[in-house]
């Protein structure tokens, strides 16, 4: 009975992360490469710096987290404000892509795991899978929050300089 209720737990914690996954990368739908790089505030948060962001995440807790493979064998940033960074080279295609990419290992990384199991990576010490579940839900729900705000700001003011 226990088993089945963790399983059903699971599907629920996949289902809302999944649904906060898209958000966010569908946050860069039908804009600009300017748009998608627009500064508005003064941390390098861009949405496309965004949807990077969460990539790292995907990458330091189902990856990092669930492997104990460093970030140096990752290939990712050492910090988290370091994943924010945009090379000529991001485009939102390259960096919708790449979020698409993690989600998916992330998927594949967890598929076999239980919320009860340890995963052993993670720089505070190993964790059961419930709470890198219920960390990153928190995280990207976080950033969804930011991303609308963002999209509406970069919208409200094209629209205003067509007027």
């Amino acid at each position: 009975m226990e088993s089945a209720i963790d399983d059903a737990a699971k599907k629920q914690f996949e289902f809302f992360v999944n649904e906060h996954r898209e958000a966010l990368r569908h946050c860069l739908d039908g804009l600009t490469e300017e748009q998608a790089r627009r500064s508005l505030v003064p941390s390098r948060t861009t949405l496309l710096g965004l949807v990077k962001h969460v990539t790292f995440v995907e990458k330091v807790w189902f990856d990092e987290a669930v492997t104990g493979r460093t970030r140096a064998e990752i290939g990712i940033p050492e910090t988290p404000d370091e994943s924010f960074v945009l090379t000529d080279g991001d485009t939102v295609e390259s960096v919708q892509r790449a979020h698409r990419e993690a989600c998916e290992n992330a998927r594949q990384a967890t598929a076999s795991l239980e919320l009860t199991d340890i995963l052993p990576g993670n720089r505070r010490g190993p964790l059961p899978l419930r709470f890198v579940y219920l960390h990153v839900l928190r995280e990207l729900a976080q950033h969804c929050g930011h991303a609308d705000i963002l999209r509406e700001q970069i919208l409200a003011q094209d629209a205003a300089a067509q007027d």
